[in-house]
């Protein structure tokens, strides 16, 4: 049977399987369960993008040095693929890393520096985690690239031993990542899984995550944003074409209670741009990387959720130094009502609050 659904019931889902209703998730742990992935990006115009993530389900409880303890000190979070995950999908995770790595070259690349791989491996195992810089560099064979990997052989052997399983992220703090061997950071006791059972499960979650997905998209390099076959076919009011549907958060789109939020440019929920602008008529482009003088909406814009819709875009920043968040301006996609200016004003001066800044407007603000 295929489920009819409305474009506003179809936003409903995909807002309620992020958890971006006025029903906040209980903890960390909680979140990145819901969220299955919670991206790790370090701009940091506003907040590592993790940490705004974490953030902007949860409210001013949120803090940066919690979100380190669960990963570095409980073992209760782990990064893989450049995403924080609960250490209970680790099982989910394990028969990709056996297939890693993905490529032809880093296949090649590692075979032909198989020394340098033990070499790495046995440092680790004689003194615990360490940080890139400080694994001499053995390789038989230089990593080519034409970007800033070129030659940083430590480096990509750590990244390469990660996506095989065999290294682990221990931990992360201002001055990046270290490094230790998989079996000190990971449990010991991994269920073990096939590869078409942990693929649908990871089908299934990722689909409880994004509520409503095509079931073929854009191939990604670690994280698909399509549901395969999993949950129940839909289709959406005026949307060409069929989608999938997870029934967990349709069922809690009936009674959906809306709230305001002012999203990571990385959230998941504005990731697949062509679903964005699909159920939510919203067009957005992350212009950090474009010159200053091509810039619609500024360096880092927030989109602006309200209930299901997005109506606009922050443009705005954290001066640490100084001590403010600087508001260049608010643009409206929708002209704001009293009452939807004052709901993204308290966002604002919650977003400042967190941080630990005052909010200071730019001349372009309104």
């Amino acid at each position: 049977m295929t489920i009819r659904l409305s474009r506003e019931q179809a936003r409903r889902v995909a807002v309620c399987g992020q958890a971006l209703t006025a029903d906040r998730p209980a903890g960390i742990v909680e979140t990145v369960d819901a969220l299955t992935i919670v991206n790790i990006e370090p701009t940091a115009a506003i907040a590592p993008s993790a940490d705004h993530i974490l953030w902007s389900r949860l409210g001013w409880p949120y803090q940066p040095a919690d979100l380190a303890r669960l990963e570095q000190h409980d073992r209760a979070v782990f990064e893989w693929g450049g995403f924080y995950r609960t250490m209970a999908d680790l099982p989910l995770v394990v028969p990709e890393m056996r297939r890693r790595p993905a490529s032809q070259a880093a296949r090649d690349w590692l075979e032909a520096n198989d020394r340098f791989r033990r070499d790495v491996l046995a440092r680790l195992r004689a003194e615990g985690e360490l940080r890139p810089v400080e694994i001499p560099d053995t390789a038989q064979v230089s990593w080519r690239s034409s970007g800033w990997t070129n030659n940083r052989n430590a480096q990509q052997m750590l990244e390469i031993l990660v996506m095989t399983g065999d290294v682990a992220i221990s931990s992360r703090d201002g001055k990046g990542r270290r490094f230790d061997l998989a079996e000190r950071v990971y449990p010991a006791d991994v269920p073990v899984l096939g590869d078409e059972e942990a693929a649908r499960e990871r089908a299934e979650r990722r689909l409880g995550a994004l509520g409503i997905a095509r079931a073929k998209g854009v191939a990604q390099p670690v994280e698909p944003i399509a549901a395969g076959d999993v949950g129940e076919t839909a289709v959406v009011e005026g949307v060409e074409g069929e989608w999938r549907v997870d029934p967990t958060a349709l069922e809690a789109a009936e009674e959906f209670r809306p709230r305001t939020a002012l999203l990571s440019p990385f959230d998941r929920l504005v990731f697949d741009r062509d679903r964005l602008a699909e159920l939510f008529g919203f067009e957005y482009i992350l212009e950090m990387y474009k010159p200053a003088a091509k810039r619609r909406w500024g360096y880092f814009a927030l989109p602006i959720l309200h209930g299901d819709r997005f109506i606009g875009k922050l443009d705005a920043k954290v001066d640490r130094k100084a001590g403010v968040l600087v508001v260049h301006a608010v643009h409206e996609d929708v002209p704001f009502t009293d009452r939807i200016a004052a709901a993204v004003e308290a966002e604002i001066d919650d977003l400042a609050r967190w941080r630990g800044v005052e909010v200071r407007r730019g001349s372009g603000a309104g």
